[in-house]
């Protein structure tokens, strides 16, 4: 089969690999009929995640066909059309029972912290991921969920991932009636945190980045107020400044590891890796809310240190909430939200690519090429 292959930071390519096939009764092999490149497998990209080994696929936004499935596996059977979870959960462990499906004790060796994720890393497991013709499903009893008839595909794939941590995003701020929220990034999830922070209560949502088409798009999706942070010498007097001196009730972190805005963060988390990635979002975040207010994380970071002003978040006496999204607890009621016309997923697709044109994808979407949203593969389209 034709797959994404890892060769190195910023070296990918689609080579031939072999089949995935059945390793365990509870997995299954699905034909690959959307795959998405994320933001997060931009980390990866460009070597900020430990331990992303060359030869590995990559992909954790993916929808398919079930080709064959496990002697335990009851729920699905070959030809069903299912969208897959982006976390890998069992489903039976101590956090899965909790609905902390990102925090699965089971799949992953490393599991800590994070539970396993498709395509990211051993740090995350180890699995291949979706960006390929065909991928092996563990747990498939549990996390494949079936795309309903009147759902469009390209709606389907964003439900593995983008929507879902923009949705969570916006739950763990607790968000309100009438609150400020200022979101950090306006890449996808940014982008769809923004918009479902009015679904929560919001009477305010303003979005910081630095790529003016991207904050063009959010102005428009969101709705939302945008600005762009090349443009205000002081992030936390700029947010003042516009909330009567108090601060955002809510900041959410939608960027993650790779943030532009700080030589010193780049220099250290970025060129040096002497922290897990530039971590000025969060600085932003913690210094731009009010006092007692929330600061939402789900930008990525590596799993080592960060200069964090952790003093500021004692002394403004702020909750600080982050996860991974549990994508299995919320897809009933964001099936509910695209079914109603609250959420339109697929309006953030901007780029479509076969497996063959994957490292051109990959350049367009990390330089920010062609006003590029979000892009997704068609691996199968032949």
């Amino acid at each position: 089969m034709l797959a994404m292959n890892y060769r190195g930071p910023y070296r990918v390519r689609a080579e031939e690999k072999p089949m995935p096939v059945i390793e365990h009764p509870r997995d299954a092999v699905v034909r690959v009929t959307r795959s998405c490149i994320c933001g997060s497998d931009l980390h990866l990209y460009h070597g900020l995640v430990p331990d992303t080994r060359v030869g590995m696929t990559f992909g954790h936004e993916f929808c398919g066909t079930v080709e064959e499935v496990g002697s335990a596996v009851e729920n699905l059977k070959a030809g069903d059309h299912v969208l897959v979870p982006f976390n890998i959960a069992c489903g039976q462990c101590h956090f899965c029972k909790q609905g902390m499906f990102g925090n699965c004790h089971e799949s992953n060796p490393q599991a800590t912290a994070v539970g396993a994720i498709y395509g990211y890393s051993h740090t995350a497991g180890g699995y291949d991921g979706g960006q390929a013709q065909y991928v092996r499903v563990p747990y498939a009893d549990f996390g494949p969920t079936m795309i309903p008839d009147w759902m469009d595909p390209d709606d389907a794939v964003l439900l593995t991932d983008v929507v879902p941590t923009g949705y969570q995003a916006a739950e763990m701020g607790g968000i309100k009636q009438g609150d400020t929220v200022v979101v950090f990034g306006a890449g996808p999830v940014g982008i769809m945190a923004a918009r479902c922070s009015w679904l929560f209560g919001a009477g305010r949502v303003i979005v910081i980045d630095h790529v003016d088409y991207r904050l063009d798009f959010v102005r428009d999706y969101g709705p939302a107020e945008v600005y762009n942070f090349r443009e205000i010498d002081d992030m936390a007097v700029f947010i003042k400044k516009q909330t009567d001196g108090l601060g955002a009730d809510v900041c959410i972190d939608a960027v993650g590891g790779d943030a532009a805005g700080s030589k010193l963060h780049t220099l250290f988390g970025v060129k040096l890796k002497l922290e897990a990635g530039s971590a000025i979002p969060l600085h932003w975040a913690i210094n731009s809310v009010k006092k007692g207010g929330i600061v939402s994380i789900v930008g990525v970071y590596g799993p080592t240190g960060n200069m964090v002003p952790m003093g500021n978040v004692l002394n403004k006496g702020l909750t600080i909430r982050a996860n991974q999204a549990s994508v299995k607890r919320l897809l009933p009621r964001l099936i509910e939200h695209v079914k109603e016309g609250r959420i339109n997923p697929k309006a953030l697709i901007t780029h479509r690519a076969g497996i063959e044109d994957i490292a051109d994808a990959y350049h367009i979407f990390s330089a920010k090429l062609d006003g590029c949203i979000k892009p997704v593969l068609v691996p199968n389209a032949a």
